[in-house]
């Protein structure tokens, strides 16, 4: 049995808060939660959205805040993050793609693979033919239980706001998902909102933001609108054993407050 520990959306600013949130104190909350809780963990990855804004200083601040946990934090890019800056802050594994932050990681007896949807100048996501020829290598060649990571969610989830800018062409990248049976979850930030479900015989989550969250679609609120929802943020704990995946949502400190 193996565990993972999931975190998405950071959206750390080194300038000042966020929706009126300290981001550096939540991270620090979310680092203390994991490392009282889960410091026996393979990793932890962050699915995206590391920073809000993507300039140098939010990295070399965010990269040393999250030096702090004591397991290895592998980074994901977002719609808001800068591919350059990242490389530069973060340690990568060794065979990350070399123009998109695409990498495979072994915990346990899952493979796990994380995806670059990214569309540069867009807060939709895309997977271009390059990336999908490294997803149907990785997978034609994967023997084990494989979880896919991702910021985009390839689907629409009932999310007005938030579905219009999922992944271009999820059908296509769901398409190419279920010709492999060794798919055993997909797991997508970029919503801020909590949902499961199944799509095309894949289980699937998102997660709610380390920081702030989206209300649910109704009342109807749009982006002019917006204000966030009074919950508090999660971190998701999965559980690998054999062919089975089970994913705990954790709320690690309070909407509006520190550690818990």
């Amino acid at each position: 049995m193996t565990q993972l520990i999931w975190l998405s959306d950071l959206h750390f600013s080194a300038s000042g808060p966020v929706f009126g949130i300290d981001t550096h104190a939540r991270i620090l909350a979310a680092i203390d939660y994991i490392n009282r809780h889960h410091a026996t963990a393979a990793c932890c990855v962050i699915s995206g959205d590391l920073v809000n804004r993507g300039g140098e200083k939010d990295y070399a601040d965010l990269a040393r805040i999250l030096a702090a946990m004591r397991i290895p934090v592998f980074p994901m890019v977002g719609n808001h993050d800068n591919r350059e800056l990242l490389r530069k802050h973060f340690s990568l594994p060794a065979d990350t793609m070399s123009g998109f932050i695409q990498y495979q990681l072994n915990v346990g007896d899952h493979s796990i693979l994380c995806l670059d949807t990214q569309h540069e100048g867009s807060d939709a996501g895309a997977f271009c033919a390059e990336r999908a020829d490294w997803l149907d290598t990785a997978l034609s060649k994967a023997t084990r239980p494989t979880l896919i990571f991702m910021h985009h969610p390839p689907l629409r989830l009932g999310l007005p706001m938030q579905d219009r800018d999922r992944l271009q062409d999820g059908d296509a990248f769901l398409s190419r998902l279920k010709c492999h049976p060794q798919v055993a979850y997909l797991c997508c930030g970029h919503v801020h909102r909590p949902i499961s479900g199944v799509v095309e015989g894949i289980p699937f989550s998102t997660l709610r933001s380390a920081l702030y969250q989206a209300p649910p679609p109704q009342p109807h609120w749009t982006w002019d609108t917006f204000s966030q929802a009074k919950e508090a943020p999660q971190l998701g704990v999965l559980t690998l054993s054999g062919s089975r995946v089970t994913i705990e949502f954790n709320e690690f400190c309070p909407a509006h407050g520190g550690p818990n």
